[in-house]
């Protein structure tokens, strides 16, 4: 079954490239013109979601002005069926919006893949009504297939500036056996990693080629990365607070 998963997640990884690389490279110009006007970019997903949060944050090759918003109450390791409870409760990201440093030069990246559940909806509207560009990474697919449970009725698909679909099927899975009673194998996080990945690099080549030196993180285990990490840590850390 590996080669199977593998071949799936090539496929969808070819289909990426194919039939959204002219979405990406339109994220990754916004992007980085927020970061050119002195914006950084925040991140947010509930779940398995905030690895993509994660992913990208103090990363060697990685964009410097990058902020995850990681709400503990929404992540496995506090409880994972209450994080999950937590995610379908109207209102809840009040509980912790107010404590972000989401200002209109950012953009905001929400990353969910049903795109149905309050939270991360309301991460999205929160940001929108700041000024923020607005981006998520989500599966369309949900749309056509499940009901939104915001009290809006929509989806998180229909309310961001852009949309970048990670492929998944409803229900998140890969691969199918006959002695198997339920589909299984994720594949949101190897796409929503490729997804990212590819709008930040796009990102730092628009910056590289109007002249900008992009602000991107050195590897700590190569020598004299120290030096030119902290004097970017410095610049952005009244932003960022994690760094």
């Amino acid at each position: 079954m590996h080669r199977d998963y593998i071949d799936e997640m090539i496929h969808r990884l070819e289909n990426l490239k194919n039939k959204q690389g002219r979405s990406l490279k339109n994220v990754g110009r916004k992007l980085a013109e927020r970061v050119e006007n002195g914006g950084i970019v925040h991140l947010f997903g509930a779940g398995h979601s905030h690895m993509l949060a994660e992913e990208v944050f103090y990363r060697a090759g990685g964009l410097v002005p990058v902020n995850p918003i990681l709400e503990e109450s929404l992540m496995l390791h506090e409880g994972a069926v209450r994080s999950s409870i937590l995610e379908k409760k109207a209102g809840y990201a009040a509980t912790f919006l107010s404590d972000t440093s989401i200002q209109p030069e950012d953009a905001v990246i929400v990353i969910s893949t049903s795109g149905r559940n309050p939270v991360p909806i309301d991460v999205a509207l929160y940001a929108k009504q700041v000024g923020c560009y607005v981006v998520a990474i989500t599966s369309t697919a949900y749309k056509s297939h499940v009901s939104s449970r915001h009290e809006s009725g929509q989806h998180l698909c229909e309310i961001v500036e852009d949309v970048l679909h990670n492929l998944s099927p409803v229900g998140d899975t890969t691969l199918t056996h006959d002695r198997v009673n339920v589909p299984f194998a994720s594949g949101s996080t190897v796409i929503g990693a490729a997804i990212i990945n590819s709008v930040f690099a796009e990102a730092i080549v628009h910056l590289a080629e109007k002249g900008i030196e992009p602000p991107v993180f050195l590897s700590g285990n190569i020598d004299h990365a120290e030096e030119h990490n902290q004097s970017l840590i410095n610049k952005y850390q009244k932003r960022i607070s994690l760094l």
